[in-house]
């Protein structure tokens, strides 16, 4: 016999308040092997954005550090941040992976070039599909990303997105997706607005979720439960019963020189996760972020 939406959601949420499996099914009413098979609905979802592939400062794997030209800083971040992210990998094991846009750097227009691995579109692409294959999941849906990095008269990340699917991962990617994992609803896509004072970063997102409120009166989008966006590199979350938002750590680390010269907000280095049953609603899902404090993200002193 099939549970009911609000059965499972009992298990879910008595296991999850400290309940062991016999205690959770004395207090539901159902067997012990039917808990077993729910828990095995688990799907883990992680999401990524902003690698910047190609840039000194982007994600790097080890294939492409040796291409530094020069600098201490990134060559130490490089090391340290992709030691982190393959060791996270290893130890989460995606099965879908979310990836909201800016997986190369362009150009870097911004600097003239100076900061880049590589100019290569062909080799930023290669970079990104290092860093998305490393993850292991099976399943991937993502978002395009800024023009001026993803290029503004080809989409280049079609041919990362490409790449994947003839890997045989399944795939897909547009501007705005709303992909839907058991009964939760996402929405992703990559811009949002930035504030340049700390209590005024939730205000973006929380727009954002205004104008789905009002798309989905009309209609022509889910009503979502929760919203993912990158581009502003830094991490921040709101939301309540009925709605999550999330503002992403970037995979790109600090350092370049935009951002030391011409910003002084805090940046976020790292990824988000989500563990995902069926049965789960908002306020039984489980989800993590992972922002690591790493050595080489630490100013140098200047002793006197």
């Amino acid at each position: 016999m099939s549970l009911s939406h609000q059965t499972k959601n009992n298990i879910l949420r008595s296991l999850r308040s400290g309940l062991n499996h016999q205690q959770t099914c004395e207090l539901v009413g159902i067997s012990r092997n039917t808990v077993v098979k729910l828990l095995k609905t688990r799907k883990r979802v992680m999401s990524i954005t902003d690698i910047h592939g190609g840039h000194v400062a982007g994600l790097t794997p080890p294939d492409y550090q040796k291409y530094n030209i020069g600098m201490k800083k990134f060559e130490d971040q490089q090391h340290e941040a992709w030691a982190w992210y393959d060791r996270v990998c290893k130890i989460l094991k995606p099965n879908v992976l979310f990836v909201t846009g800016d997986m190369t750097e362009g150009k870097g227009k911004r600097s003239g070039g100076s900061e880049l691995i590589t100019t290569l579109w062909e080799k930023q692409c290669d970079i990104a599909y290092q860093v998305i294959k490393t993850t292991g999941a099976k399943e991937i849906v993502a978002v395009y990303g800024t023009p001026c990095h993803t290029g503004d008269e080809d989409d280049y990340e079609n041919f990362i997105i490409g790449r994947l699917k003839s890997d045989g991962i399944r795939c897909r990617i547009s501007g705005h997706e709303f992909p839907r994992v058991h009964q939760i609803q996402f929405d992703l896509k990559h811009k949002i607005g930035s504030s340049a004072i700390p209590h005024g970063r939730a205000t973006a997102i929380m727009k954002s979720k205004l104008w789905n409120i009002m798309w989905a009166e009309r209609n022509q989008q889910p009503d979502s439960d929760v919203l993912l966006r990158g581009h502003v590199h830094y991490f921040n979350y709101v939301g309540n019963s009925r709605w999550l938002g999330i503002v992403q750590p970037a995979l790109q680390g600090w350092g370049s020189k935009y951002g030391i010269r011409q910003c002084e907000g805090i940046v976020d280095f790292g990824l988000i996760w989500f563990d995902v049953y069926d049965g789960d609603t908002l306020d039984t899902l489980q989800w993590h972020y992972e922002i690591p404090q790493l050595e080489s993200h630490k100013v140098k002193i200047a002793q006197l």
